[in-house]
């Protein structure tokens, strides 16, 4: 009877310990995430390149991380109201000038993580009679009286509505997305026909196409830009992990370059492709976590 007992015992002890000892084997309990991080990103072809690639290594570091997609100015919005922790895809200190003046206060700006960016206004190689931005309206029925761009509210939107101006082109700038941007200049490339659009660099057309950004002797677009991350305020005391990361992160136009060509191969998954850019350059990742 006394053994029954202790049986029935044993029985409901066991039933009553929490199931995570017996979750992972050996009965040693799942690791608790170090925190959750959220990322936030433009649609940009770089943006996602590099923030897939935070993702991937702030995973490995522990952190449950979220990446989220918004518009260029409701990004800068985010890390200023303190909803996400940071982005890498900060375009200063031109494109995104303005937004930095807007929220400079309540962000923290940290290091760059590309160098070596610019923006402006490009053509294939093949528009030969094209270098400025000047040529433009001699030319513009043979560009369909267009510049293709991309999603309104970019910084390089606003620098070409001001190219406009300054150069009062008798062109129209039309809204899209990168996406659509590449698509029209693929259609276009493929046929030799005449197109401009706006362009940027780091971005994986500059290797798939021959192009040359016109000239800009008004500095509409202005000069040589970096590529940022920036941070909410807080974040260095809340998680100074991840502050420190997002602020050693840093690599060279051509090891994004590499990632952005594949990521522009027929069925390419981005995060996978993060992933195996993660596993195949741990110098240069070892060199980002703190």
């Amino acid at each position: 009877m006394r053994k029954a007992i202790l049986l029935v015992a044993v029985t409901m002890l066991l039933i009553a310990l929490p199931v995570t000892v017996f979750a992972g084997g050996a009965g040693e309990a799942e690791a608790e995430p170090a925190g959750e991080v959220d990322l936030l990103y433009v649609e940009w072809a770089d943006a996602i390149a590099t923030t897939y690639v935070a993702q991937v290594v702030l995973e490995e570091m522990g952190y449950d991380v979220n990446t989220i997609s918004v518009s260029a100015a409701a990004m800068w919005e985010g890390i200023a109201a303190g909803d996400a922790e940071g982005m890498l895809a900060a375009w200063l200190p031109g494109t995104h000038g303005a937004y930095l003046e807007q929220t400079e206060d309540r962000v923290d700006l940290l290091s760059a993580t590309v160098n070596g960016a610019r923006i402006g206004l490009m053509v294939p190689a093949y528009v030969d009679d094209v270098n400025s931005i000047a040529d433009l309206n001699d030319y513009a029925d043979e560009f369909g009286g267009q510049i293709i761009g991309i999603d309104p509210g970019a910084g390089i939107m606003s620098a070409a509505e001001s190219a406009i101006s300054d150069y009062d082109l008798d062109l129209t700038l039309v809204e899209g997305s990168d996406a659509s941007m590449t698509a029209a200049l693929s259609d276009a490339y493929r046929n030799e026909e005449w197109i401009v659009l706006t362009g940027w660099t780091p971005h994986w057309k500059e290797a798939a196409f021959e192009l040359k950004y016109l000239e800009d002797p008004e500095g509409s677009f202005g000069g040589e830009e970096y590529v940022g991350a920036v941070a909410r305020q807080g974040l260095a005391e809340d998680m100074p992990e991840v502050h420190a990361f997002l602020d050693n992160f840093y690599w060279s136009l051509d090891e994004l370059g590499e990632i952005l060509l594949w990521n522009e191969e027929d069925g390419a998954d981005p995060m996978e492709n993060a992933e195996r850019w993660v596993s195949e350059n741990r110098e240069r990742v070892e060199s980002w976590i703190p």
